[in-house]
């Protein structure tokens, strides 16, 4: 049935009709066997009383005119016979007791018809009073949603139409929850980006001026020592760049959704180490890869590409010179796992748990660095169901194990 709602209340309805059209049909039966053994006692009676006044009569005679059809002479006889006791066979019945029989059974019967009415009409006003408390509810509930209160749990198991609009409210009113949730943690994150721009841009900001100051009030600076400021400049300008291209991606990797691509582990690599080349070959450095051909995870391709190349390029840069960078990939039925490991010095244990953290610079990280490309690699891959890991030894190399969960 479409209208689950109607259900609830047709049944009982169907029911209390089949109970009330049983009782009455009980009734009805009970009171045709009682007027019949009624009648039948009084025709007794008036055979044995002919029988005693009148031996001659034969009893089949009157067993016959008893059961036969209506005979009008005899009919219009008795009938003047009864009219004389004021008995008249259209509207007054000849037996008393028949006649309170059926006065009685009329009023049983009355007695039952409004005590099924009432349980119909109680059935009928729970019904309405059921409905217009939910409708309350619910009106209730759109109140408080429009005035931004998510903290509702207004979800049943119930199966009516009301019910299931309740649900559907609850459903919409987690979703705009999350909704606010990620609105707040995004203006969080921006707000934090802000500051941390602002904090990390001072330093640079700071040298650009009084370089570009000692250029001013010195014009007749010697070429070299002007070259020599204008490149340190050119390199503060391109960190400050890069510094808010990568605050600018933290912030906003939790408002943009990430495609589901099928990533080629072989293909991922082969970009990466190609884009990586010059520092690569600056440093000497050999890059093994060890892994099947056709091993995939899935996740945003860009998205990765930017977390791994991060890491690569971290190892890259504290690995020593002439070094070997290994990189394995394999895929089980749980996960695809990929393991990056350089030769480089290696992290202390005290520093080792905070090198995911946002700007935080190890002992031996490099003058350009910044801090951010691991935190935002971490954040990347976590986005896209994975999971990173760091392992250290000191003079034996660091180890990146990342798990991407199937």
């Amino acid at each position: 049935m479409k209208h689950k709602n109607l259900k609830k209340l047709i049944i009982p309805m169907i029911i209390i009709t089949i109970l009330t059209s049983i009782m009455i049909s009980i009734q009805t039966y009970y009171q045709y066997r009682k007027i019949t053994i009624t009648l039948n006692e009084k025709v007794s009676e008036i055979m044995g009383m002919i029988k005693q006044n009148y031996p001659e009569i034969d009893s089949k005679e009157i067993i016959n005119i008893i059961n036969s059809d209506k005979n009008h002479s005899n009919f219009e006889l008795g009938k003047k016979e009864l009219l004389k006791y004021g008995i008249k066979t259209d509207d007054t019945n000849a037996i008393i007791s028949i006649e309170n029989d059926m006065e009685l059974n009329l009023k049983l019967n009355i007695i039952l018809i409004i005590i099924f009415s009432m349980f119909w009409g109680i059935i009928i006003i729970y019904y309405l009073v059921q409905r217009d408390k939910k409708i309350n509810e619910i009106t209730k509930y759109i109140n408080d949603i429009r005035n931004k209160k998510y903290d509702l749990n207004i979800e049943e198991n119930s199966e009516d139409e009301l019910s299931n609009l309740k649900n559907e409210l609850y459903k919409i009113t987690i979703m705009l929850k999350e909704e606010s949730e990620i609105s707040k943690k995004d203006k969080e994150n921006i707000k934090i980006s802000v500051q941390d721009i602002s904090h990390q841009l001072k330093t640079p900001l700071t040298s650009i001026t009084i370089m570009l100051d000692n250029l001013k009030d010195n014009p007749n600076m010697d070429e070299n020592t002007k070259q020599k400021f204008i490149f340190e400049i050119s390199k503060q300008i391109e960190w400050i760049n890069w510094l808010v291209i990568s605050i600018l991606k933290l912030s906003k990797l939790n408002a943009i959704e990430f495609k589901k691509d099928t990533i080629n582990l072989k293909e991922l690599f082969n970009e990466i180490i190609s884009n990586l080349e010059i520092p690569i070959e600056i440093k000497n450095q050999n890059i093994i890869i060890e892994g099947n051909e056709k091993d995939y995870f899935v996740g945003d391709y860009k998205w990765q590409k930017e977390a791994i190349t991060n890491i690569i390029k971290n190892c890259i840069e504290h690995n020593k010179d002439g070094g070997n960078i290994k990189i394995c990939y394999e895929e089980n039925n749980l996960f695809t796992k990929i393991l990056i490991k350089d030769e480089g010095q290696g992290i202390e244990k005290e520093e080792l748990r905070h090198i995911f953290e946002r700007f935080y610079k190890g002992k031996n990280s490099t003058e350009n660095s910044v801090g951010i490309g691991l935190s935002l690699a971490k954040n990347i891959i976590e986005k896209d169901n994975g999971i990173i890991q760091c392992k250290s030894e000191l003079e034996k190399g660091t180890e990146f194990i990342i798990k991407y969960m199937k």
